[in-house]
């Protein structure tokens, strides 16, 4: 385990002691509403598992470099920007599959544009933010989204 994930962790620990010690009823609530979630979340958890799995087994890590890798460029950067426009992942969910691709050889970029797309962009959303906002604002509001994701991933991409 990494410093980083020490630290979170000792800061929940902290913050739910805290929470118990200030009203243990409430806490006790808050617990059995989080272990709910989290039964729910399971089933699309070993989803994702067994599909980062099947990703990882069937395309080779020299593919993944060659298609979202550094010499990709921008058609790589925007290959990943659609894929994660569609897809409908919880962010969490994606944060594995990130770290994968990046471990095989995508670029920062790349997986940068992906995680900013999955989480800005709703495509399977949009019939209802179409009905909500109108046509016009939905497409525009994901037209922009999709562009600031991409301008995201070209920062990170310098930056890192």
């Amino acid at each position: 385990m990494n410093v980083t994930a020490i630290i979170i962790n000792v800061i929940a620990a902290a913050s739910l002691l805290i929470a118990f010690a200030k009203d243990r009823e409430k806490a006790t609530k808050s617990l059995k509403i989080a272990g709910k979630s989290f039964i729910r979340m399971l089933p699309m958890v070993f989803v994702i598992l067994i599909i980062i799995g099947l990703l990882l087994g069937f395309v080779p890590a020299s593919q993944i470099s060659r298609f979202v890798g550094e010499q990709s460029g921008m058609t790589g950067i925007l290959l990943v920007g659609v894929v994660g426009a569609i897809l409908h992942i919880p962010a969490l969910l994606s944060f594995p599959l990130a770290a994968s691709l990046l471990e095989d050889g995508a670029s920062v970029s790349a997986v940068t544009a992906f995680i900013t797309t999955l989480t800005m962009i709703g495509t399977i959303t949009l019939p209802i933010e179409i009905k909500e906002l109108g046509k016009k604002m939905a497409t525009l509001r994901n037209g922009i989204s999709f562009v600031i994701a991409i301008v995201i991933a070209l920062i990170m991409g310098a930056v890192l």
